[in-house]
């Protein structure tokens, strides 16, 4: 696996409600863990979105190709920058009632249009179909940052003070979700995908990106 670099890590898992500058985009990387229960060497990858593809349905592709062995179970942890839009939120659902002897977690770095009730809904879909959505805190930034990333090279951060600091800015984030989740809504996969999902253009001063 083509490890990440440090700055790649510490520029799209920034976790700060804004981009200071010099301004960049924040992209969709997703960073997968698949584990096979019988204690067999992990499998790791990162994917990042592409013009025609997303990077979840990058993910449910190359799981695809893998040809994993169906009486075996595995447990898949992702971490990715953005949280999944509602389009691949329905699609990550179909994937793991169609595989499962999948076991999928997903921690997102950030959460991708918060405000926008398809977009919670899309959250809420995934969290009401057994797929558990959190934020990333210390614990997941430590383990994306030591499985994920290249150490040949010294960083030109403090790595200690980096994690300290994306875990800080995460609280904030967490309570946002936790508020997602406590609302009561009834999630309809049905309802999901018939909602108009036009493009949606980040505001410039934020320069998000997926």
């Amino acid at each position: 696996m083509a490890l990440l670099t440090a700055k790649t890590f510490s520029l799209q898992f920034n976790n700060k409600r804004r981009v200071n500058k010099p301004y960049y985009l924040r992209k969709a990387l997703l960073c997968y863990q698949l584990t096979p229960q019988n204690g067999s060497t992990p499998t790791r990858g990162h994917l990042i979105n592409k013009k025609e593809d997303h990077a979840e349905i990058r993910f449910i592709n190359e799981i695809k190709s893998m040809g994993l062995d169906e009486t075996q179970c595995y447990q898949v942890t992702c971490y990715l920058t953005w949280s999944p839009c509602p389009s691949c939120a329905g699609e990550l659902v179909d994937f793991i009632k169609a595989h499962r002897h999948l076991n999928l977690r997903i921690f997102a770095s950030r959460l991708y249009y918060h405000w926008r009730p398809n977009y919670q809904e899309g959250l809420l879909l995934l969290c009401g179909s057994q797929v558990p959505v959190e934020v990333m805190g210390l614990p997941e930034f430590t383990d994306c940052w030591e499985n994920f990333v290249d150490h040949k090279e010294p960083p030109s951060f403090n790595p200690s003070e980096k994690l300290e600091e994306l875990d800080k800015n995460s609280q904030a984030i967490k309570r946002r979700l936790e508020r997602i989740k406590s609302r009561s809504v009834d999630v309809l996969e049905n309802g999901l995908r018939s909602l108009q999902l036009g493009p949606v253009t980040p505001s410039s001063s934020i320069r998000n990106s997926r």
